[in-house]
């Protein structure tokens, strides 16, 4: 197999993994049983448990950006601005893979490695987003990053409440009830002078 391939079947292997059983009771040997390869091969590609679970949650970090980024392009209109951002955690969390455990749940957030990973998804998704609140409502940068802080830890936790709670309501209506929550807070933020 192609090193770019087996790469990420390994990958693939080891979000199994480390989603079902947490890192630390993760074990090499595991991932190397689940990915049906030996131990070996598994270091060939990765020299330790960190450096994979590391690879595995840059991957994961650079989904999650890259769904809020992907939302914020995709209309001109900021009320469906706002709820595609809030779909985006929707559909993260509820992703079959599971990943989102390893962003927004990791036993490993002590190591300054993962928390710097885990505060990326924070920084780069707000930061994103208040570039569009501060070019909207001419707020300044350090106001328009607070909202969108704030927009972005409403999604996390709100998504991974509805996960948790066996799902009571639809993936669809939860994400646009949350989102017209947000959108009816942050439109009360028009261009003007006086902010």
């Amino acid at each position: 197999m192609p090193r770019r391939e087996r790469r990420a079947q390994l990958l693939e292997s080891a979000l199994e993994v480390f989603v079902a059983q947490g890192y630390h009771s993760a074990a090499m040997d595991d991932i190397a049983e689940k990915a049906g390869v030996s131990k070996p091969v598994l270091y060939q590609h990765f020299p330790g448990k960190l450096e994979l679970y590391l690879a595995l949650l840059e991957q994961s970090c650079d989904t999650m950006i890259a769904k809020v980024r992907e939302a914020l392009e995709s209309t001109q209109d900021n009320r469906d601005r706002v709820e595609r951002t809030v779909h985006a955690f929707y559909d993260y969390v509820a992703s079959e893979s599971g990943a989102y455990r390893l962003v927004f749940e990791s036993d490993l957030t002590n190591e300054p490695a993962v928390r710097e990973q885990v505060d990326r998804v924070t920084n780069e998704c707000s930061e994103a987003i208040a570039a569009v609140i501060a070019a909207d409502t001419n707020l300044p940068e350090p106001a328009a990053l607070l909202l969108a802080v704030s927009l972005v830890g409403m999604a996390q936790v709100s998504s991974r409440f509805w996960l948790d709670s066996q799902r009571r309501m639809n993936q669809e209506e939860a994400a646009t009830f949350v989102g017209g929550l947000a959108w009816r807070g942050i439109r009360g933020y028009p261009k003007t002078d006086e902010h």
